[in-house]
């Protein structure tokens, strides 16, 4: 990669991050291209000459959430203390701004797209990470169990737990995996 292109990609990434941050500290709809030009130390100009308008850089910005999402939740597949740490780190890392968003989703479009895509995120994660768990379960009661892991991992359990209930991260985690074996205990195939 040129000097030039590395320098791009860089001014790209910290326009992109800026814009993430910045949606976790006011509504999408109240965020204007200044705001990002200033965050991330460039000009206007230079936010649409990487992204073409407001729209794309939006677009660009979910598109980045979601790659740093899916990054940030690998776990080895079956490995239920494993998978529980992940979302768990993760949801300390966003889990704010992801309540932020939620809340916003009846009054922003765009918004209520990120999210959507966001529930289908999380969906996959389960489905991919808890495979083994899932393989093991009757066929009639996959559905059941994938929508009931993913009630035990999902941000609003997270929340109430760390947010709601003040507990540890530590006792959050545990909680969470005593759900997940309750459920994949219960649902084993005999």
């Amino acid at each position: 990669m040129t000097a030039r292109a590395a320098a791009a990609e860089e001014t790209r990434h910290r326009i992109l991050s800026s814009t993430l941050a910045l949606s976790g500290e006011k509504s999408t709809l109240e965020i204007v291209l200044a705001d990002v030009a200033e965050r991330a130390g460039v000009t206007t100009k230079t936010i649409l000459r990487h992204f073409g308008s407001r729209a794309g850089l939006f677009d660009a910005v979910a598109e980045f959430a979601r790659d740093e999402i899916v990054h940030e939740r690998v776990a080895p597949v079956g490995n239920i203390f494993a998978a529980v740490t992940a979302v768990v780190g993760h949801y300390e890392e966003r889990g704010d701004w992801v309540m932020w968003m939620l809340g916003q989703e009846n009054s922003d479009d765009r918004v209520r797209g990120v999210v959507e895509v966001g529930r289908v995120v999380h969906r996959d994660w389960v489905a991919t990470t808890f495979r083994p768990q899932l393989d093991s379960t009757p066929t009639a009661d996959r559905e059941t169990v994938l929508d009931l892991i993913a009630i035990a991992t999902d941000v609003y359990t997270w929340k109430f737990l760390r947010r709601d209930r003040n507990l540890a991260r530590g006792d959050t985690e545990q909680r969470m995996r005593v759900l997940v074996e309750a459920i994949v205990n219960r649902h084993a195939a005999e």
